[in-house]
């Protein structure tokens, strides 16, 4: 299979946006370097315009794809668009048979935050492929808009969820942008052998890396440190912290 393509760094210029367009921008070039990976049939599941909101289509990420398909539910939560081919999918409701296995991959980005039965919802996708789920979630990010906006995933979470639905943590990833919003990228597969030498495969439920990200977790570089903390830790460093203290 052909590797993953050497996406540039995205460039985060000092005023920029660091709640919605730093991971944004981020998202958008992890999506860059696996995209053409994808042939086949492709969905990009509550998709609404499709934009990447940095002047593509994700439907351009999908170079390979034989055939790309956008679902979308109600039009007053950035829904549906009445676009040719578009399909009205609500993600809290029993999947259509129609949809079942339908595509070779599902892609979606941001939308399980504010689905309150995003378990269903996160079934109801990985139901949907025969292969392929590409899932991006805020793991750090302020609450934000007028139509739910219910939770948050840590990599592991999302590493559960896969191995709930099915299917084999295959590549998970998060930006480490200091003072800005966390993304996770996670992709599961079903067929395992066929995508070996092209992903990572370190992100298993119990993968030493999600268990225990040291200084990597969201918000170790997004939130100031309070200044009791600080001090602890001067404290620890130069001997006169008490041993057994908290």
């Amino acid at each position: 299979m052909t590797h993953m393509a050497d996406a540039p760094a995205p460039q985060h210029p000092f005023l920029v946006d660091r709640v919605h367009r730093v991971p944004r921008l981020w998202s958008n070039g992890e999506i860059a370097k696996v995209g053409s990976l994808f042939d086949g049939d492709v969905v990009n599941v509550s998709a609404w315009r499709d934009q990447d909101k940095a002047g593509r289509c994700y439907r351009d990420y999908f170079s390979s794809a034989r055939s790309y398909t956008l679902t979308n539910y109600r039009s007053d939560m950035r829904g549906f668009q009445g676009a040719e081919g578009e399909i009205f999918l609500n993600l809290e409701e029993p999947l259509p048979t129609a949809l079942e296995s339908a595509f070779d991959t599902v892609f979606n980005h941001t939308t399980l935050e504010h689905v309150y039965d995003f378990r269903t919802a996160f079934s109801n996708m990985a139901a949907m492929t025969r292969d392929v789920l590409i899932v991006v979630v805020p793991w750090l990010q302020p609450f934000h808009s007028d139509y739910g906006d219910y939770w948050r995933f840590s990599p592991l979470a999302m590493s559960r969820l896969m191995v709930d639905a099915g299917l084999t943590p295959a590549r998970i990833s998060w930006n480490r942008d200091k003072r800005a919003s966390v993304y996770v990228f996670a992709i599961g597969v079903r067929n395992a052998e066929k995508w070996r030498g092209g992903f990572e495969f370190d992100c298993a439920p119990d993968a030493p890396r999600l268990l225990t990200p040291g200084e990597q977790f969201a918000g170790r570089e997004a939130l100031m440190i309070p200044w009791m903390d600080t001090a602890r830790a001067i404290a620890r460093r130069s001997g006169l912290w008490r041993k057994g203290a908290q």
